[in-house]
């Protein structure tokens, strides 16, 4: 199957006017035809496949390469004027669409001139981005001495050196809130961190710092979410490295960029807990089979996954149904790093009034095997509950029943265990939850 002109169009347009489920300017695509911007673009296109990759435990993320998009420096040309050109047109109507940002994998890079070796040395050379400090353009292959630079995806990404820093500008809509998904892996043995931030931002305080010391995947990379709110129409993401090493160079890697829209979710009279299926949440590579780490909330003020917060240490990751097995819906949550990985939610109560907390346990089909085991916290009571995971998915049903102390209870899941997937590769894993489910319950007689 091919894409004509007008196809490829409409594709670009909805990857940057899709706003949730409505497709919004279509009626551009006959002007832009029209106009002779589309008659320069060239014969068709081949599809670009986008295909998850079944590595066992091990994950993965496969794009179209810019060489399978390319298929001539003139369309490439033109091809940029159109995707402009609708950029323009859809900043003008809804928020960004829930995706990739424009040149969010950096496979649209500086000119040669625009470079010193691998350092960019032109505040604007990648497109859609303004850079500052010691920035470096990463080829896929590239080594550092004896070390190999991993590039999640495709065949470019960047680094921040000391104190370098990249953004771009996005238009949002005002007050609602939004996650940024994003690829990072460490590039030296030294500790590394990276500053999230966007500005304007009313809030002094409200970036996150993540550590880039733990890493829970064994192909040198994870993906992260960081959240926020947007206090303007036109808001600035940053990512910035806050270190100073002896090697200037030294830094995380960052590839892969998107950006979605978190709808808050309410309590109903079915569930008093909130997302407690944990569909909503931060974007998902369609084609990743990693999953995404969810900060703790002393790095992250706002929480990826509304209505839960991550109180704990370690991160925990957000999975979902077409590279894990998920026991309800689309999404859950695998608690990736023992007692140091913990998800919590404060849950409205009537002091003196019963209760039961539901929800479901398993394993996430990625090769975590052996005994696991969940504790479960509502107040100031708990159940532990054990499952034996042979790593091929299934999950069992808990309760607790409780009598509400307080006008506020929190819920709090953990795991007992550490455990590594059974690779041997030290990918850290663990048991998933999804499906909770708080209801007021009548008293028994004693």
């Amino acid at each position: 199957m091919q894409i004509g002109s007008s196809g490829l169009a409409s594709t670009l347009l909805r990857r940057h006017c899709h706003a949730r489920d409505t497709i919004i300017h279509l009626y551009m695509i006959p002007i832009l035809e029209t106009s002779g911007l589309m008659s320069g673009l060239g014969p068709p296109l081949p599809k670009n496949h986008i295909k998850a990759q079944d590595h066992g435990s091990s994950c993965s993320i496969s794009y179209p390469h810019k060489s399978q998009r390319s298929m001539a420096s003139s369309r490439s040309a033109m091809l940029v004027v159109v995707v402009l050109l609708m950029s323009s047109i859809c900043y003008k109507g809804e928020s960004l669409i829930d995706g990739l940002l424009p040149n969010g994998n950096f496979e649209y890079g500086p000119k040669p001139w625009q470079t010193k070796g691998t350092v960019v040395t032109d505040g604007t050379a990648i497109p859609n981005w303004e850079i500052s400090g010691y920035v470096e353009y990463i080829k896929s292959g590239q080594k550092q001495g004896d070390m190999l630079l991993v590039v999640p995806e495709g065949d470019f990404a960047v680094r921040l050196g000391n104190e370098a820093a990249i953004k771009q500008k996005v238009n949002l809509i005002k007050g609602s809130y939004y996650a940024v998904t994003f690829a990072m892996s460490r590039t030296c043995a030294q500790d590394e961190k990276l500053n999230v931030s966007v500005s304007p931002n009313s809030k002094a305080d409200d970036w996150g710092i993540l550590p880039v010391q733990t890493m829970y995947s064994s192909n040198g990379w994870d993906s992260y979410a960081w959240s926020f709110q947007a206090d303007g129409a036109v808001v600035d993401i940053s990512f910035h490295n806050p270190g100073i090493g002896e090697d200037p160079a030294c830094g995380p890697l960052i590839d892969l960029v998107a950006l979605k829209t978190l709808n808050l979710p309410k309590r109903t009279p079915y569930n008093l807990v909130k997302n407690g299926n944990f569909e909503e949440g931060p974007f998902i590579f369609p084609n990743s089979s990693c999953g995404v780490l969810i900060p703790p909330h002393v790095e992250d003020d706002h929480s990826p996954i509304p209505g839960w917060i991550v109180e704990s240490l370690k991160a925990v990751k957000y999975v979902d149904s077409d590279h894990f097995a998920v026991p309800e819906g689309r999404r859950a949550v695998e608690l990736v790093a023992g007692r140091e990985s913990a998800v919590s939610q404060a849950v409205l109560t009537v002091p003196g009034r019963a209760y039961v907390l539901t929800f479901a346990v398993g394993d996430g089909r990625d090769s975590c095997e052996g005994p696991m085991q969940v504790e479960a916290y509502a107040g100031r009571d708990s159940v532990r509950v054990p499952y034996q995971s042979a790593g091929k998915g299934g999950s069992v049903r808990a309760e607790l029943r409780f009598v509400a102390a307080a006008a506020r209870t929190r819920v709090m899941f953990l795991s007992s265990y550490y455990a590594t997937t059974s690779d041997h590769s030290g990918s850290l894993c663990g048991p998933v939850v999804d499906d909770v489910k708080l209801l007021s319950v009548r008293r028994s007689k004693k």
